[in-house]
């Protein structure tokens, strides 16, 4: 079968490399066979490993989110990226931000840009949820929650120390609808301080909301 046919059944997929070598199992130097695809335009390298399909197959490629998810995991979508997913901020955001236990990273590709922040565990694991983007791309991503307290926390110089800063930085900094704060799990939020970084911030932040 033709390597273009083969792909066909990997639509919205990242490709690993065993997935590729499954599908170039007739060549004997599928290695040599890669590189040319590569080449052709008919697959994309995400990174060492890691590939999509490219346009001269016409396959559709993966959402941004699940690139991220395979790229430098365990992690989750998280921060602007997030926020911006549930409407919470107006911004369109140019790179795919995400949390890891692993160490910050950032991946220029020629498919984006991905940032990785590290987060302790057990933090980490707190209010991330599983979001089915298309019947095959099922993606991790941090609840509007966990991504405002995952941009407090992973953002430098960042530091709530008044109710008065708080709701500066979130209602004229971020342009968060104050309905939408409202909206917010105050008791989740709380749940998790005792576990997180920067637990004044997130103390202020609790505080700031209940009292709009």
């Amino acid at each position: 079968m033709d390597f273009r046919d083969a792909i066909q059944d990997y639509a919205e997929e990242p490709l690993n490399r065993q997935i590729i070598l499954d599908l170039l199992k007739g060549y004997k130097r599928p290695n040599d066979k890669i590189h040319e695809l590569v080449k052709k335009g008919e697959l994309i390298t995400v990174k060492n490993g890691l590939y999509v399909a490219g346009p001269q197959t016409k396959v559709q490629q993966p959402e941004p989110f699940l690139i991220a998810n395979h790229l430098w995991g365990p992690s989750y979508v998280s921060l602007e990226s997030a926020l911006s997913y549930w409407g919470f901020i107006p911004e369109r955001v140019f790179e795919t931000n995400s949390v890891t236990i692993k160490a910050s990273k950032i991946y220029r590709t020629t498919i984006g840009r991905f940032r990785y922040f590290n987060a302790p565990l057990p933090y980490f694991s707190f209010g991330i949820k599983s979001v089915s983007l298309s019947p095959k791309q099922v993606v991790l991503i941090a609840s509007p929650e966990k991504a405002l307290c995952d941009k407090i926390i992973m953002t430098p110089g960042i530091s709530l120390r008044s109710t008065i800063q708080a709701t500066n930085f979130l209602i004229d900094d971020l342009r968060i609808d104050e309905d939408l704060l409202l909206s917010l799990n105050l008791k989740e939020i709380s749940s998790w301080i005792s576990n997180a970084p920067k637990k004044k911030s997130l103390e202020i932040l609790v505080k700031t909301i209940s009292n709009l």
